[in-house]
Parts: C-alpha cells; sequence; structure tokens
C-alpha cells in the first residue's frame, strides 16, 4: 500500500542516512585527531585508565630529573673519594720513604702537609649543586620511582645515598697509649707502631699500653695487624668500669683474637690495662699499628696527627687506615652510581612501554580509519540516493489521477 501521508521507505532512508554521517563523523574525527578514544565520551573506562596512565608518565620526566640530579652528585662524591684515595696513597709513599734512617724527616714532613691541604681542598670542593657527599655532613635521598598498587594507592620510593666523612678537622690528640706501648708517638701518644720478628726472632713481640683517663664516650682506636684491621670504640659504660685500663685491654685482646692475626695476646692482672703481642708466624714478619681518634674528628681527622719526624712506624700504620677509609667511601659512591644508573634507565624503559600501552588504548589505526572512511563515503551517497529516490516515490502516484 503507498500513502503521500506515511512514506516508511523514506524513514527507513534517512535512518540509515543518519546513522552513515554519525560514523562518518566519528572516523573523520579519529583521523583529525588520531585517536579513537579522544574524550570520555568515546569510551569512559579507556580514557579514565589513559589518563591515569599518562598522569604517572608525566610523573616518570620528574622523576628521570631527580635521578639525573642524584647520578651527578654522586659521580662528583666518587671522582672525590677516587682523588683522595690517590693523594693517600701518594702521602703513604712518603712515610714509607722516612722509616729509612738517614733520611730528612722534616723534608718529608713538608711533602705531607702539602698533600694533607690538598686533601682538605678537594673534599670542601666536591659539592654538586650545593650539597657536598664526603664532608661528614650527611647523605640524601633521591627519588627513584612511584609505585601504584592494584587500589590506585600510590607510594613514592627514593634510594638513599649515605654521605661519607673523609673531612679532616676536630681531631683532638689523646695519649691513649701509655709510655710502654712500643713504637708510641713520643709527641702526642695517639699512635704507635712496631713490627715484630718471625716466631724466635730477636724482636718477635711487643707491648701496648692503654690510658683510659683520656678517652671519652665514643673515642676510637684503630688497631692494623699486618693485614687484618680493628676497631674498638669507648663506651660510657666501659670508661665508668672500676678499673677501665683493664676493662678496655681485655675487649682489645678478644677482638685481636676474633680477627684471625696471626699472634697471641697475653693480658697481665698485675699490669692492668697493658697487653703483650706475640707473633704466631714461624716465617713471616708482622707489623702492628695503632691510632687513637676523637668522636668529634672527621673521618680523616688521624692525618692531623701524622708526624713521621716523631713516629715515622706510627704514621705508617695510620695512613693504611686512611685509605681504607678512602676506598671504601669510594667503593659505595661507585655501586650508588651505578644503582642510580640503572634505575634510571629502567625508568627510561617503564615510561616508554606504558606510552605504547596507552596508545594501544587510545590512538586509532590510521589504516583501518582510512579504508573505512572511504567505505562510509559511498555508504553516504547511496543513503543520500536512496532518500531522493524514497522521497520521489509518492509522485509516482499522480499518475493514477491522470
Amino acid at each position: 500500500m503507498s500513502s503521500i501521508l506515511t512514506n516508511n521507505s523514506a524513514m527507513v532512508a534517512l535512518q540509515t542516512l543518519k546513522s552513515v554521517n554519525s560514523n562518518l563523523a566519528d572516523t573523520q574525527s579519529q583521523i583529525s585527531t588520531g585517536k579513537k578514544v579522544a574524550d570520555a565520551k568515546d569510551n569512559a573506562a579507556v580514557w579514565a585508565i589513559s589518563k591515569t596512565m599518562e598522569s604517572d608518565v608525566q610523573s616518570f620526566k620528574t622523576i628521570s630529573e631527580s635521578l639525573s640530579l642524584g647520578e651527578s652528585t654522586v659521580s662528583v662524591a666518587r671522582q672525590a673519594s677516587e682523588t683522595v684515595t690517590d693523594l693517600l696513597t701518594q702521602m703513604k709513599d712518603k712515610i714509607v720513604s722516612a722509616q729509612g734512617d738517614n733520611v730528612d724527616t722534616a723534608k718529608i714532613q713538608t711533602d705531607i702537609t702539602a698533600l694533607k691541604d690538598q686533601i682538605e681542598s678537594v673534599v670542601g670542593a666536591a659539592q654538586f649543586n650545593g650539597l657536598n657527599l664526603v664532608d661528614g655532613s650527611g647523605g640524601t635521598s633521591i627519588l627513584a620511582s612511584l609505585d601504584r598498587d592494584s587500589t590506585g594507592a600510590v607510594n613514592a620510593n627514593s634510594i638513599t645515598i649515605a654521605g661519607q666523612d673523609l673531612s679532616t678537622g676536630g681531631y683532638a690528640a689523646a695519649a691513649v697509649f701509655g709510655a710502654d706501648t712500643d713504637g708510641v708517638a713520643a709527641d702526642s701518644g695517639d699512635s704507635f707502631g712496631f713490627s715484630m720478628d718471625a716466631t724466635g726472632g730477636t724482636s718477635d713481640g711487643g707491648t701496648i699500653e692503654f690510658d683510659a683517663t683520656v678517652l671519652a664516650a665514643g673515642d676510637s682506636i684503630e688497631l692494623q695487624i699486618g693485614d687484618r684491621t680493628m676497631t674498638y670504640t669507648a663506651s660510657a659504660e666501659d670508661l665508668a668500669a672500676t678499673n677501665p685500663n683493664e676493662v678496655i685491654a681485655i675487649k682489645v685482646k678478644d677482638m685481636i683474637e676474633q680477627s684471625g692475626a696471626d699472634v697471641t695476646v697475653d693480658y697481665a692482672t698485675a699490669n692492668p690495662g697493658e697487653l703483650a703481642i706475640t707473633n704466631a708466624d714461624p716465617a713471616n714478619a708482622v707489623s702492628i699499628s695503632g691510632q687513637f681518634s676523637n668522636a668529634g674528628a672527621g673521618g680523616l681527622g688521624a692525618l692531623d696527627g701524622i708526624d713521621v719526624t716523631t713516629g715515622a712506624a706510627a704514621a705508617l700504620g695510620t695512613i693504611d687506615g686512611l685509605i681504607d677509609t678512602a676506598i671504601d667511601a669510594a667503593s659505595a659512591f661507585g655501586s650508588a652510581q651505578s644503582r642510580l644508573e640503572t634505575q634510571s634507565d629502567y625508568i627510561s624503559t617503564l615510561s616508554d612501554a606504558m606510552t605504547s600501552g596507552i596508545g594501544g588504548m587510545v590512538d586509532a589505526n590510521m589504516e583501518e580509519t582510512s579504508a573505512r572512511l572511504q567505505a562510509l563515503q559511498v555508504q553516504q551517497q547511496l543513503a543520500t540516493q536512496s532518500l531522493s529516490m524514497a522521497n520521489s516515490a509518492p509522485q509516482s502516484i499522480l499518475s493514477l489521477f491522470g
């Protein structure tokens, strides 16, 4: 049945044209924006996820900048530590040359003082953007990542870089090693050093005497026996004992025995505060040295006590301990720098992966979209023609009235 009031064919053609035009508009939008999800109305869930991930990617850019700053700061500290190690090694060469009997120790001491001043200069200049990690002022915390859990909560994680103390200030000598100590520094009593012959030699042992009256809580004594290094730190409890000299001597004795050094240690109650050390190696000589360090001294504070004119043997033991301190600092910074570089590479890779993932969710497939555009344009033309034909159909009824 045909009707001049209701044109069903025109209505169907019009709905088809509307649908084609709507799809065509969406396709043209994807081509112009490059996105299949350009705003929340396109796909609310995907849009929300993509925006959250985009904010994280933007945060990763800030994290990368933080890591770059941290890498530079740690790199400066590492290079300073390595330079200090080299300078201390040069100083050791000077001290070794001072062990002879026919050398000008005064001139050698002048060279040692110059090297000490250079170390102070290196440590003082080892700052980046105002932060110095080698002067004992402390470490730093570097933002390393943002971790989002399944609930959407975000936690910031940081890499903590411990500062190292290579400063030389704050040292105050104290005569902790008594007069009976072999090889004690004559001018200060804050260090000693002597060598022991192999077992059975004419000088295969020596004596260490402690004077606790000059110690304060936190002060330390570092001993080096051959290649073994150990440190005793005085506590308030030790110093408050009835006989603190005896307490310290016994604790140092235990420390030496636990170190595995090839020596024997004897303590006689008749001489509180004294230890008799004997070389237990029948074939090789061994050297032993000790260095006092007060609680307020810098990590290289004992440099102030090095004086080859009065205690060349003691200075040799002291410098080995200081070199170890500088080496440990350089190693710590090297490890930290490597960790920061690894984290920086990871953040860069993670950022790229998340950006790619966001693109997979919201970016339009341009090949597919282009092909769909051409098809829709053809459909639009056909729908327009179909609507025109449907609209002209009632005109055929007029022929019935001719």
